[in-house]
């Protein structure tokens, strides 16, 4: 009897225990649909491209989508996410529609840092600088072809986009210098790492922590419009078709096209053959529906080449090594151009090499400063060394050639004055402590200068430069701003000052809407 009863024991155990595991198995993970794969395909992506912060969050679940909100908010970059963090605090019921699996688009692989002038830790750091100054080297590095009014608006609202950061726990203290500037106003992490990954792990926190709504692989295919009138999105998902969101005002924050190369190849064929840093939901699409919507566009052939991107797997080499000191030579060790010109200077110097590659030759101190760095050595893009001989051997450069162009930079540092190239920014330290290090680069698709026109409200202008009335822009997906060139460090802040702007207009709008 007593063996019998332990048997049936057993077997209620067994059974019991198949349940739970059934259990486990069939609850549903809050994703959206088809979700679940396509986030751990991108965060295995993210660990390999800096984005892991993004890649892990959990997005809100399908079955939650509205038929209507207050505003409705394409694109879940930096400018999108920052637009609807702004909307909220205005009183509004946002919502962020993402066709990619993960938020953070290019945003989050921006490098070097945030210009801003005359800001609170400018002052804290003993760094003098001034708005004006700011502007004009603005405008000189977009060779004069910025929008001035937009451009006006972003240097005087720079500072205040810093403190509303640093408000929301996202502090960017550490500050160094981009090419074309000549005061340091690129404001990065406190530990000098990439801004990208930081700024949109802090925003997404911030979103979340507001419960705004961000729905992924949500791939918006229209503006719907009433007399004019922006109305909504019609939006499709992978497993459940279309929808229609209504809204009463939308914001068009869905980046530029650098990863469409049909497009690219239509307004600039001088660019076939280069690689791309953007990212693969970087196709245009916001600008294409502007357009159907009778949005006009401005400064399309103005897309900018970054001069150093490790061309094998497109990733670009973010200017704050050259800002904290890094040099650029030929394959025959010699230096060829200042390098903290402007971007499209640079890259002009590079592609009149023969090989159209050069080097970044950096040592130790470098190393410390400039935490993206870490990141390049886990990628494998670093050449190490302990001594600048071998480092020469290693990348098979002339090694007397190497020294003797170190021992003439550290000469000008120490000097500060560069006779051969005229450099006068990231010059405060030597290249003399080892290791040494050096990454082959070359010239690669960057930005998308050109895109949707807008005023400073952030409102979208058809034809005649009217606005059409409930949308809104902000982001790569407009244009004007920089003109024919982007100084490095300008994209973050514009992704920043615009977003803020576009989420207060936009709020505004919505309100008047009865």
């Amino acid at each position: 009897m007593q063996k019998k009863s332990t048997i049936v024991m057993i077997l209620l155990l067994s059974m019991l225990l198949m349940i739970s595991g059934c259990g486990n198995a069939s609850k549903k993970p809050e994703t959206n649909a088809g979700e679940n794969k396509n986030v751990q395909k991108e965060k295995d992506k993210g660990e390999k491209d800096a984005t892991s912060g993004a890649s892990v969050a959990k997005y809100t679940p399908l079955e939650e989508l509205k038929n209507s909100y207050d505003i409705v908010i394409v694109g879940a970059g930096g400018a999108g996410m920052t637009a609807a963090l702004e909307a909220k605090a205005a009183g509004m019921n946002p919502v962020i529609l993402e066709k990619m699996p993960v938020a953070g688009g290019n945003t989050s692989k921006a490098s070097s840092g945030m210009n801003a002038s005359e800001t609170k830790f400018q002052k804290e750091q003993g760094i003098s600088d001034k708005n004006d100054l700011f502007y004009e080297e603005t405008l000189k590095g977009g060779h004069n072809t910025n929008n001035k009014d937009m451009l006006h608006f972003f240097v005087d609202n720079s500072a205040k986009a810093i403190d509303w950061l640093d408000s929301i726990g996202i502090t960017l203290n550490n500050i160094t210098i981009t090419g074309g500037m000549s005061e340091k106003r690129t404001h990065r992490p406190k530990d000098g790492s990439a801004v990208g990954q930081y700024l949109v792990t802090g925003l997404l926190k911030n979103v979340q922590e507001k419960g705004i709504p961000v729905f992924v692989n949500a791939d918006v295919k229209e503006i719907t419009s009433s007399n004019g009138k922006a109305t909504g999105v019609k939006v499709g998902f992978s497993q459940h078709g279309e929808k229609t969101i209504a809204a009463k005002s939308v914001v068009i924050t869905a980046g530029g096209f650098g990863a469409n190369m049909n497009r690219i190849a239509e307004v600039r064929p001088d660019l076939k053959g280069y690689v791309t840093t953007n990212q693969p939901g970087s196709t245009g699409d916001g600008i294409s529906m502007v357009e159907k919507m009778g949005g006009t566009t401005v400064d399309l052939k103005q897309i900018q080449v970054h001069p150093t991107v490790q061309q094998e797997n497109s990733y670009l080499i973010g200017e704050v090594v050259r800002g904290e000191g890094a040099i650029l030579v030929t394959s025959k060790g010699k230096r060829f151009v200042n390098e903290m010109a402007a971007r499209d200077s640079v890259t002009a110097a590079i592609t009149k090499l023969p090989e159209k590659n050069a080097f970044l030759i950096f040592d130790a101190g470098v190393r410390s400063r400039a935490k993206a760095i870490e990141q390049y050595e886990k990628m494998g893009f670093v050449k190490t060394k302990d001594s600048i001989k071998a480092l020469a051997e290693e990348i098979k450069v002339p090694a007397e050639e190497l020294q003797k162009t170190l021992d003439t930079w550290n000469s000008a540092v120490k000097n500060k004055k560069d006779a051969e190239f005229d450099r006068k920014t990231g010059m405060d330290h030597e290249l003399s402590a080892a290791p040494f290090y050096a990454i082959k680069i070359g010239p690669g698709i960057h930005y998308t200068m050109g895109g949707v026109k807008i005023n400073t409200n952030t409102e979208v202008l058809d034809k005649g430069g009217k606005p059409i009335p409930g949308l809104f822009a902000a982001g790569e997906v407009t244009g004007g701003l920089h003109g024919e060139n982007r100084i490095g460090g300008n994209s973050v802040a514009e992704i920043i000052i615009f977003g803020r702007q576009a989420g207060t207009k936009s709020a505004e709008y919505a309100k008047s809407i009865k």
